[in-house]
């Protein structure tokens, strides 16, 4: 693409908003007048016609910075896909909306432990995936731009436990490093990352090492304990994967110019937001645990009882599964109840640069960090115009 914006395409919603119903009344035209004249705004600009010509081009441009935000999207949704559908494959439903794998009746059952309907969830977590990939490509080729494919980089191995398929993956779930100071961040009443504040890990030993949120063989499902621990792992991996989603679309969507554009972004953004709450609200319910140890690589971890000593409090506790009001923007101003973070600056990249700390991309090859980073950069670039 060379051009710096291309053809716009009007939809038919843009084109019935343009006259006939959507024409306002003289008074409303008065007022709206009085209004912009107030903010220095004259002469043709104050045209209700004009006004809506002008809106409904809005609506249609699709300039190279939004085409370099979906792209990165498309490839954060590939990525998101190929990771829950592992995860369904195991612990979830397998059938003919979210293909592949059998299900493992034992992984099944102790993610379970969760909540009787993990397995629902799950499923329709990988679902909604599945189709913000295939969206945000499919309207990249109605744009006449490139979609994302990641296909050349689907060389990372399976789990080789029963219910898996045994296909080339993009993202590695079985050496996590889980970050869990997204639970302590949304219960803060006075910190917000935007602001420089840092967070306590809600499960310090899931931070440390590398952890598997699946069985990788059956081995791994015959100590109970252990069993449990990979459950519970997966419980909070799957809302730290989906409160970045929850940060990285408000992230982008200050940086897009189409209207169009930004109704995709904030529209798919918002789903992730219904995931997270999801998640957050299930890892709460993940049973304690002393001490587990994972008899491949030694690594210990701990689920403590967020509710008691030395946890506890409303940093931690467990049913506070909706944003606490915090600072926002300044601390000057009064405390609300906000997605955070919401810093536009460096979004793609911090984005990309979470993904890796977690340790899915672990076996990677050098050409899949160089293609991602390229879209991150080019993500980051895109200004609003």
């Amino acid at each position: 693409m060379t051009k710096e914006n291309l053809i716009p395409t009007a939809s038919s919603e843009t084109t019935s908003q343009s006259g006939g119903a959507g024409a306002e009344s003289p008074s409303k035209n008065i007022k709206r007048r009085s209004f912009l004249k107030g903010l220095g705004v004259t002469g043709a600009a104050l045209s209700a016609g004009s006004l809506l010509a002008e809106a409904s081009q809005s609506s249609a441009i699709v300039t190279i910075g939004d085409v370099a935000i979906l792209r990165f999207l498309a490839a954060a949704e590939i990525l998101e896909t190929d990771l829950w559908q592992q995860y369904n494959e195991l612990g979830g439903i397998p059938d003919s909306e979210v293909p592949g794998g059998t299900g493992n009746r034992r992984y099944t059952n102790a993610v379970k432990k969760l909540d009787a309907d993990m397995d629902q969830y799950i499923h329709d977590n990988t679902e909604d995936e599945m189709t913000h990939e295939v969206f945000i490509n499919a309207y990249l080729v109605s744009k006449g731009a490139e979609p994302v494919s990641l296909e050349q980089f689907r060389n990372l191995p399976s789990s080789q436990a029963t219910g898996a398929q045994n296909i080339g993956r993009l993202t590695n779930i079985m050496q996590l490093t889980v970050d869990t100071t997204w639970w302590t961040r949304y219960r803060s009443r006075t910190g917000n990352p935007d602001l420089g504040d840092t967070f306590a890990q809600a499960v310090p030993t899931l931070a440390v090492g590398q952890h598997t949120a699946i069985p990788r063989t059956n081995a791994d499902l015959q100590d109970l304990t252990f069993l449990q621990a990979i459950a519970n792992t997966a419980g909070f991996h799957f809302a730290t994967i989906e409160q970045g989603g929850t940060s990285l679309y408000p992230k982008l969507a200050q940086r897009v110019t189409g209207l169009e554009v930004l109704r995709i972004v904030l529209s798919i953004g918002g789903t992730e937001i219904m995931h997270f709450q999801t998640w957050a609200d299930k890892a709460g319910n993940a049973p304690p645990i002393a001490d587990a140890v994972d008899p491949v690589t030694g690594v210990h971890v701990t689920f403590p009882d967020l509710n008691s000593p030395p946890f506890g409090g409303e940093d931690f506790q467990t049913n506070l599964i909706m944003p606490e009001p915090t600072a926002f923007l300044s601390r000057n101003l009064p405390a609300c109840s906000i997605i955070r973070p919401t810093q536009t600056r460096g979004a793609a990249m911090g984005a990309l640069k979470a993904l890796t700390a977690d340790g899915l991309f672990i076996g990677q090859s050098k050409e899949f960090f160089t293609f991602m980073h390229t879209l991150a950069v080019e993500a980051d670039l895109a200004v609003r115009e």
